[in-house]
């Protein structure tokens, strides 16, 4: 799965309705530019494709009263918002997600109920348990991946990087099974997006064209 679908529709959400330069905007704001492919030509690429698809609406609006063209804001069809939790559910349980997905999906943790989330981390867990234990019965010689030289190294990486990742989960589990944050039923939770006026200390400052549309 690509990140970007799950972050554009996860950042248009989450204004309800808001235009490109807006989302990239959010995006960059929470450094996706630099751990996903969440770049200004892919995000602007997502909206027309997705809105094409019928996931979004597209609206064109008025010239801002600065002047310029009239820009296009998006917002989410029905069709939109069920693939958005659609995508939300899978990145969070699947154990083999890349890093990208599943930072995108921990993003949006809290649009879901907190009884789900913790669910489905539970479920994610006990898929990295069962991708473990496969590597160890099939991949790995009973003498241990010494037996195998330097390819050992492999398996050793395999491993432990299911334990990293089985650890972490169940810390976040433990963090809101204790209460932390704020998830959807439970009041207005923490976003993260930028007011209209507000600067953006991790923009990457370089125009693009779509930045006017």
């Amino acid at each position: 799965m690509s990140a970007i679908r799950l972050l554009v529709l996860g950042a248009v959400r989450q204004h309800g309705r808001a235009h490109g330069y807006q989302v990239r905007n959010d995006l960059e704001y929470w450094g996706a530019h630099e751990w996903s492919t969440a770049k200004p030509g892919s995000i602007y690429h997502a909206l027309k494709q997705m809105a094409k698809q019928g996931l979004l609406y597209a609206y064109e609006t008025a010239p801002s009263t600065a002047g310029g063209p009239p820009r296009t804001e998006y917002e989410l069809t029905e069709k939109g918002t069920e693939e958005f939790f659609a995508l939300l559910r899978e990145s969070l349980t699947s154990y083999d997600q890349k890093m990208d997905v599943l930072s995108a999906a921990v993003g949006f943790l809290v649009c879901l109920a907190r009884e789900e989330a913790v669910a489905l981390l539970k479920k994610r867990v006990a898929g990295i348990e069962r991708w473990k234990a496969g590597v160890l019965e099939h991949y790995t010689p009973a003498e241990g991946p010494q037996t195998l030289g330097h390819i050992g190294e492999i398996m050793h990486l395999w491993v432990h990087s299911a334990d990293a990742g089985a650890e972490w989960t169940r810390g976040l589990i433990e963090r809101i099974e204790g209460g932390a944050y704020t998830f959807a039923g439970e009041g207005e939770p923490f976003v993260g997006v930028l007011g209209p006026d507000e600067e953006n200390p991790y923009a990457t400052g370089v125009p693009h064209p779509g930045d006017a549309r």
